[in-house]
């Protein structure tokens, strides 16, 4: 039961943390930033890549963590 919790809790930041990268990359500054050097500035990667990673480690704990009880 624990490991499901943490991977509910894992998928969810991930998606919040995904969402908080797409607001940011739609902001004005980081449009121009983009336009200009062909990247998002670094928080937006940061947020894109933590928000992967843990939404990833969510889902795989849900479909491949095993079962607390026996």
């Amino acid at each position: 039961m624990n490991k499901r919790i943490l991977a509910i809790v894992l998928l969810v930041v991930g998606l919040i943390l995904l969402f908080f990268a797409y607001q940011s990359s739609q902001s004005l500054g980081d449009q121009v930033t983009e336009a200009v050097t062909g990247r998002f500035t670094d928080s937006t990667t940061w947020f894109m890549i933590l928000g992967a990673a843990s939404a990833v480690a969510g889902v795989g704990l849900l479909l491949f963590g095993k079962s607390g009880s026996n």
